[in-house]
């Protein structure tokens, strides 16, 4: 099979480096994950220079695989970013994913919500669609991920949602006050993105949560990348945090929040669960009774202790 690859047409921006309108294909030159390697890189680029990068893991920026069924973001082929089911663009592919929207048990009608990381869109697209009342910002340090939105059928910027280019600690240190749940789903070719794992960033992440705010975030990829991070949530948010494994994907969920004494009512949530499975199509139920037996085994502590 020989490359193929679209012509590209440049927007240029005062200050940034222009845009490419449409995407460079190439096969997959992997052995599993095969398909067609999305590029966003001008029509000359040589497919064979390109393709030694990418197995060599020199490629600099990320990158998109279609099967066919799914398209799959990339910064390496060892840490899948996102999946976005080409049958279903809207969904929640990915169990963590899944997961990380079981905020709505203690959070049920947020009006401010602030992702940080946004790879390929899915979370930020399933709130779109499924909470219509919440106003939406989306924070993103890479350019290079912003430029696949289209691929992934982000929805354009409106009133009720921002995609920002920014450096989330940052975006976080300077936004108001206010927010009623926060997810970090934020990661480089190294892991968890370093700039988020530390006290300053959690003691900002408790000072601009509203008053029953939520933070949610995924831990994976290598562990090193984010050691020692669930003892400062841990600190910050005064021991009111929840850690689920994710053993689908490999990862972790950390839930933390700042409601002052923080207080479960399982029973009344395993009946919310019922009712918000049948509005969102996800299976909460599983989830509140995963995350009641992590509470009730101190999992957040152990794991804690253990990543010192």
């Amino acid at each position: 099979m020989t490359n193929t690859f679209s012509c590209c047409a440049l927007k240029t921006c005062p200050n940034k480096p222009p845009v490419l309108n449409k995407l460079y294909e190439l096969p997959s030159p992997f052995e599993v994950e095969t398909g067609t390697v999305l590029l966003h890189e001008p029509s000359w680029a040589r497919a064979s220079e390109l393709r030694a990068q990418l197995l060599d893991e020199s490629y600099p920026r990320p990158f998109v695989i279609d099967d066919g069924k799914s398209r799959f973001l990339y910064f390496n082929v060892r840490l899948m970013q996102s999946e976005m089911s080409l049958q279903a663009p809207h969904d929640l592919a990915l169990r963590y994913t899944q997961k990380m929207m079981a905020f709505l048990l203690f959070q049920p009608r947020p009006k401010r919500l602030v992702l940080i990381g946004l790879g390929g869109g899915s979370l930020i697209k399933f709130c779109y669609r499924r909470l219509p009342g919440t106003h939406l910002t989306a924070v993103e340090l890479n350019p290079d991920v912003i430029a696949f939105r289209d691929t992934f059928l982000l929805p354009p910027d409106d009133a009720r949602l921002s995609v920002l280019e920014a450096d989330g600690a940052e975006f976080l240190a300077n936004v108001d006050k206010g927010i009623d749940v926060l997810l970090v789903d934020a990661f480089d070719k190294t892991g968890f993105a370093p700039s988020l794992a530390n006290r300053e960033f959690f003691e900002n992440a408790y000072a601009k949560l509203g008053g029953n705010g939520v933070l949610v975030i995924n831990l994976a990829g290598e562990k090193e990348s984010y050691a020692g991070l669930i003892g400062e949530a841990m600190q910050a948010f005064d021991d009111q945090v929840i850690v689920i494994s994710v053993p689908e994907d490999g990862n972790h969920i950390l839930y933390a929040f700042k409601e002052y004494n923080f207080d479960p009512r399982w029973r009344w949530l395993n009946n919310f669960a019922k009712e918000l499975r049948a509005r969102f199509g996800l299976d909460f139920p599983a989830f509140v009774e995963k995350i009641e037996r992590s509470t009730k085994l101190g999992l957040a502590r152990r794991e804690a202790l253990r990543r010192r």
